[in-house]
């Protein structure tokens, strides 16, 4: 398992030095999350964003049958967060929840307006996040629209290289919004193809 520091993140991203890095970090919170627990359940407020340094987590929400809906992965050097619930301040309709035994650090939405204020280029950065998050759900958006089954899971692997590797196959059909035997059928056909 790789691990990501959220300094050395910073750092290929902000370019800034380290007298301003350690300032910027030096309240920021680390926790370790056993697999199977959750760092945020449907109904309550999320306040905080979540940087992986080490292991995986997923974002999901449950329905009114019970069935569960991923809306994301996040492996390492990812945040993942519910922005709706953090910015309007509203109960969350999500799970966020560590698949495997996980490192993250806990980034205070009212903490990260501050540093924000005092350093530009953390605004800037937290900005462009902000946006890339906006892209990312809107190409998922119109991928579960007018993508076929096959290129929407052609896209997951390229956008989570290894989570196959790490989760159970139900889980992936979840986020592709097929059923398990669908993905089986997929995998296979795209199998068969690779040999001939």
């Amino acid at each position: 398992m790789n691990t990501f520091t959220l300094k050395s993140y910073l750092t290929s991203n902000l370019g800034i030095n380290e007298v301003d890095l350690n300032e910027l970090t030096k309240n920021f919170k680390s926790k370790s999350v056993k697999k199977d627990e959750f760092l945020l359940r449907a109904n309550e407020y999320c306040k905080q964003s979540f940087f992986v340094e080490s292991g995986l987590l997923r974002q999901f929400s449950v329905d009114s049958k019970g069935k569960e809906h991923i809306i994301s992965f996040a492996p390492e050097n990812w945040f993942v967060t519910d922005r709706e619930s953090s910015y309007f301040n509203q109960p969350s309709v999500y799970y966020i929840q560590a698949l495997e035994a996980s490192r993250v650090v806990l980034l205070d939405e009212n903490q990260l307006q501050t540093i924000g204020g005092s350093i530009p280029s953390f605004a800037e950065f937290n900005n462009k996040l902000l946006h890339n998050h906006i892209r990312v759900l809107q190409s998922r958006i119109s991928s579960l629209l007018s993508d076929t089954a096959e290129e929407r899971y052609l896209k997951f692997i390229k956008t989570y290289p290894d989570v196959t590797l790490r989760v159970p196959q139900t889980m992936v059909a979840s986020y592709l919004g097929i059923t398990p035997e669908s993905l089986s059928r997929l995998r296979r056909d795209l199998a068969l193809r690779k040999t001939r």
